[in-house]
C-alpha cells in the first residue's frame, strides 16, 4: 500500500471515530473519559514495546508511531472503548461480550486485509495473541470504570 492511501486510510479511520462521538452525549464523554484515557496511555506504552519486539509490522517507511499505531489508538481504539461503556456499564456479561466481538474482529478478519492490503501484519503474534493482547485490556476498563462510578458515588454522599 502507497503511503498516500495509508495516509488515506488513517484519516478515515480516525474520522469515522470521532463522528460518532457527539452521539455519545456530553454527560458519557465527561463520564467514561477518565478510564478510557488511562487504559488509551496503557495503549500506547503497549504499543510502543510490540513494536520494539516486532509482534507486528507496517509495510510503510519510514515506521513511527505517529503514521501506523497513532491512527488506531485516537480513533477505533477509542471509539470502542467509549461506545462499550456507554452500551453495557453496568452489565459486565455484555460489556465482555461486546468487547469480545469489537476485538475478534480487529484479530482477525481486520488484520486478515490489512495483510492482503499491505498495511500492517503480525509477525511475532498469531491472530489470537493479538486477540487476547486487546481482549486483556477490556477487564482492566471495566475495572477502572467501576472503581470511579464508586468513588464518586462516596465523594457525593460524603459532601
Amino acid at each position: 500500500m502507497s503511503i498516500k492511501k495509508q495516509w488515506l486510510l488513517n484519516i478515515f479511520m480516525v474520522l469515522l471515530s470521532w463522528i460518532t462521538f457527539p452521539f455519545l452525549g456530553v454527560k458519557n464523554i465527561k463520564r467514561f473519559l477518565p478510564a478510557s484515557l488511562i487504559v488509551g496511555v496503557l495503549e500506547i506504552i503497549h504499543a510502543s514495546i510490540g513494536k520494539k519486539r516486532k509482534w507486528w509490522v507496517f509495510y510503510n517507511k519510514p515506521n513511527s508511531y505517529l503514521f501506523d499505531e497513532l491512527p488506531f489508538n485516537l480513533g477505533p481504539f477509542l471509539f470502542v472503548t467509549f461506545w462499550t461503556l456507554k452500551i453495557s456499564f453496568g452489565n459486565f456479561k455484555l460489556f465482555i461480550l461486546l468487547n469480545g466481538i469489537a476485538h475478534a474482529f480487529f484479530a482477525y478478519p481486520y488484520s486478515y486485509i490489512a495483510k492482503r492490503i499491505k498495511y500492517y501484519s503480525l509477525v511475532r503474534f498469531s491472530n489470537f495473541q493479538f486477540f487476547i493482547y486487546f481482549f486483556s485490556k477490556s477487564f482492566l476498563l471495566y475495572g477502572l470504570q467501576y472503581f470511579l462510578e464508586t468513588k464518586t458515588k462516596i465523594v457525593k454522599r460524603l459532601t
